[in-house]
């Protein structure tokens, strides 16, 4: 992958947070969003992942587009549709490996699995005239609920996390290997609550029982705790687009922009990486939720 590739995508989340805004919290937060926010899908309804997801919310935003679809121009055109005179396409990018073969020392020959990242551009619905209907309906807004919401408390349930309640801090405590959240009451609306749980539920996953998850933390405030938090930011982002919660900013983010920034201006790859480490905190989370729907099927 161009080095150039890495460093668009990591000036533009920079540029974000040196502003105080959230790339991944932008979404929620648009005044031209009406109904709830979801992750970017391909042309088929396969969701996007990962970094691609930060990307397409991010392209999403300064575009003003509603409809989640994106697509290449060679599948709108397969579609019986066409790109709009003058759109600009937006980056993806996708990983891939090539092997090669090479002489040893001893005069042995040794395959060798080489890594790469490649790039393409993809158009919203909203740039492409004569898809179907279904590419331009906006996603059904969330009615408001004033009490638990019950498909969430059921994912939460389903990880089999030890969730203790009490006190006024939300955290992951290691040694116990517990969340620890204040009680549901004492947040301002239900989805704070699930967005904070989610949050933490992430940091979980790090457990070497789970993911085996470490960036070498030695004390907080550190780059090794700087790292995680950027994964549990970006975990719980996704896990509410899933979910179809709204995410929050917490209070401590401004303290956590500047270790961030620090991140990402020693690192051009290090949004790529924690993006890639939420993704597999929020899939492993979600797997929860198949192992169950198997048990309920073979009961």
């Amino acid at each position: 992958m161009k080095t150039d590739i890495y460093q668009k995508v990591t000036n533009k989340i920079f540029a974000d947070l040196e502003q105080g805004e959230l790339t991944w919290l932008k979404p929620w937060n648009s005044a031209n969003t009406e109904g709830r926010i979801i992750k970017p899908l391909r042309h088929s309804g396969q969701p996007y992942n990962g970094i691609n997801v930060l990307m397409l919310w991010s392209a999403a935003m300064e575009g003003g587009y509603a409809s989640p679809y994106w697509m290449t121009f060679k599948q709108a055109k397969e579609l019986g549709a066409y790109v709009k005179k003058g759109e600009r396409g937006n980056m993806v990018v996708y990983a891939n490996a090539i092997t090669k073969t090479e002489e040893t020392s001893s005069g042995e020959e040794q395959e060798r699995r080489i890594p790469f990242m490649k790039s393409y551009s993809v158009f919203n619905a909203e740039q492409i005239e004569g898809l179907a209907e279904h590419f331009y309906e906006k996603p059904e807004a969330v009615i408001d609920p004033a009490e638990r919401i019950e498909h969430a408390e059921d994912f939460f349930a389903h990880t089999g996390a030890n969730v203790r309640h009490g006190g006024n801090r939300a955290f992951y405590s290691g040694g116990s290997d517990h969340v620890q959240m204040p009680y549901f009451e004492t947040f301002h609306s239900p989805e704070a609550y699930y967005a904070t749980l989610a949050h933490e539920l992430a940091h979980w996953t790090k457990h070497q029982s789970r993911l085996d998850r470490e960036f070498g933390r030695k004390k907080w405030g550190d780059e090794g705790y700087a790292r995680e938090e950027l994964v549990a930011e970006l975990g719980a982002a996704f896990l509410c687009a899933d979910l179809a919660l709204t995410p929050e900013p917490r209070t401590d983010h401004a303290a956590y922009i500047q270790s961030w920034l620090k991140v990402l201006k020693n690192d051009k790859r290090a949004i790529f990486s924690a993006a890639a480490h939420a993704q597999r905190a929020a899939d492993f989370l979600n797997g929860f939720q198949a192992e169950d729907g198997k048990k309920e099927a073979a009961a």
